[in-house]
């Protein structure tokens, strides 16, 4: 078997290690960081407890499909897994509020037109068929199959838009997030659900396709998971993983050059000097300039926009989490238009969508007296935007802080620390240009939301994580990772588990 080496460890990089160890190949994963788990991190405080990357977990099965296929122990036995109910709160501008139920079309559909009026439900339901459809047309080639050379099939819209007749006028039908909302939900405050949603991957509403819709979809049928701890002990439970299928690991290395021999890799060059031979290479992280000996183009109508990344306040509270507190709120602006503005066009928004994560987890807090809260903003990158810029920072976080307290109690007063961590420090943390953060692909857009395909057009090199097919996310980069390895062990057949 083939001595393969792995750029990155995060939960992409790793998922793919942990297969293709299990395939019988030996796998070295070489990390530039002193640790594993890339986006998922943690911060710890005086008994406080914070993820520093995603809060939530999506698509569980994924992760499932993961521990089934590379060893006895499930997930579950790995982590405890708990369904977040509801999953989410939303507090609109206009002072409205509404709790989701998690995992409940029917019961999403009450609690609408019980929040936001007759009727309401009943259009957000609509929709969702429409999404499921999209989703049911898309799901295999977006999420499941490789990357195809020509993804002629991913460049049309699979979200079935309604066609609105104009008076002498021909029918047209929307083309874009902002448009579904405007067109067909037909009430401010599910439009901005649905741009919320979008906002929160890191998308722009205005530009994105209509086949966003996917995902609140994803979230809504499929549910938000936590996991106990933080999301820190899933990214603990995959690099135990793989340590147990016997993947090794090399931290404090960071791979400078893909070297090419015969004309296909054959290995990697270290910032030290140092070069390690190599059958197959597995680049996990977004590749930096003179990394590759083939660069890579971005898909043909790619938006030009920056890619946005995170804002977070990570707040040490005094005084108990109050009994009925909802795990996840979202505070939304009253100016979208302006957030958009500013974060897809490298300005600092003025008044931010904040959303609130407060996990009833004591693992999190140093007692019961006290409780550990997340704020997370979409930002622009750094780079645009001077993010270790100490007044800005200080600004903005006040700025968030005041937002947030819509949603928590006496928030102010109740502050015992605040952290801020900036798109600076995620670029610092995992070397992501900018601190940017990969949204999930998209189909639609004649392909532009797309990105790179898995299998490049060097032998040898495979791309995984979330700036690889198919995309951001925790479970899309997991599926990057089951997608490289059985195209490393299938060759160029393979088309997809099934």
């Amino acid at each position: 078997m083939a001595r393969i080496a792995v750029i990155g460890a995060g939960t992409g990089a790793m998922a793919a290690a942990a297969r293709l160890s299990v395939a019988g190949h030996r796998v070295t994963v070489y990390e530039r960081s002193t640790t594993h788990g890339g986006s998922l991190g943690r911060y710890a405080r005086d008994g406080f407890v914070f993820d520093t990357g995603p809060g939530l977990l999506h698509l569980p099965a994924v992760h499932r499909d993961l521990f089934v296929k590379t060893g006895k122990e499930s997930l579950e036995q790995c982590v405890t897994l708990s369904q977040v109910d509801p999953a989410s709160r939303h507090l609109f501008a206009d002072g409205t509020a509404v709790s989701l139920p998690n995992a409940s079309r029917a019961g999403v559909v009450g609690a609408l037109d019980r929040a936001l009026g007759e009727g309401a439900g009943a259009r957000w339901g609509d929709f969702l068929g429409r999404a499921g459809t999209a989703w049911d047309r898309s799901r295999r080639p977006l999420l499941e199959e490789p990357l195809p050379d020509d993804p002629l099939t991913l460049a049309r819209d699979p979200y079935p838009a309604v066609r609105r007749r104009r008076l002498l006028r021909a029918a047209r039908q929307a083309g874009t997030v902002a448009e579904v909302g405007a067109r067909e939900l037909a009430d401010p405050r599910l439009a901005a659900l649905l741009d919320g949603y979008a906002l929160s991957y890191g998308l722009d509403p205005r530009r994105a396709p209509a086949a966003a819709a996917l995902l609140p979809y994803m979230e809504e049928t499929f549910g938000t998971w936590y996991v106990a701890g933080g999301m820190r002990a899933l990214a603990d439970a995959v690099y135990e993983r793989c340590l147990a299928r016997g993947v090794e690991f090399v931290f404090g290395a960071e791979a400078v050059r893909v070297s090419e021999k015969d004309g296909r890799a054959a290995g990697i060059e270290l910032a030290d000097g140092r070069s390690m031979d190599a059958g197959h290479v597995v680049l996990g992280a977004r590749p930096l300039p003179g990394l590759l000996p083939v660069p890579q183009e971005p898909p043909a109508g790619a938006p030009d926009a920056p890619v946005p990344g995170r804002f977070m306040v990570l707040l040490s509270l005094r005084g108990a989490r109050e009994a009925g507190a909802v795990h996840r709120t979202v505070v939304h602006t009253a100016d979208p238009a302006g957030e958009q503005d500013a974060v897809f066009g490298g300005r600092v928004a003025e008044r931010p969508t904040v959303t609130v994560l407060r996990p009833d987890d004591p693992a999190t807090r140093p007692d019961e007296e006290h409780e550990a809260v997340t704020l997370t903003v979409t930002v622009a990158p750094h780079g645009p935007v001077d993010w270790t810029d100490a007044a800005l920072r200080e600004r903005f976080a006040d700025a968030v802080i005041v937002r947030a307290a819509e949603a928590v109690p006496g928030l102010r007063e109740r502050i015992l620390h605040a952290e801020v961590r900036t798109p600076a420090e995620t670029e610092s943390d995992t070397g992501a240009q900018g601190g940017s953060v990969p949204a999930p692909a998209l189909a639609g857009a004649a392909g532009g939301y797309l990105h790179p395909g898995n299998r490049t057009a060097l032998p040898g090199l495979y791309l995984a994580g979330g700036w690889s097919h198919p995309g951001g996310g925790l479970a899309h980069a997991g599926m990057s990772g089951a997608l490289v390895a059985g195209l490393v062990v299938e060759g160029d057949g393979f088309r997809g588990s099934r």
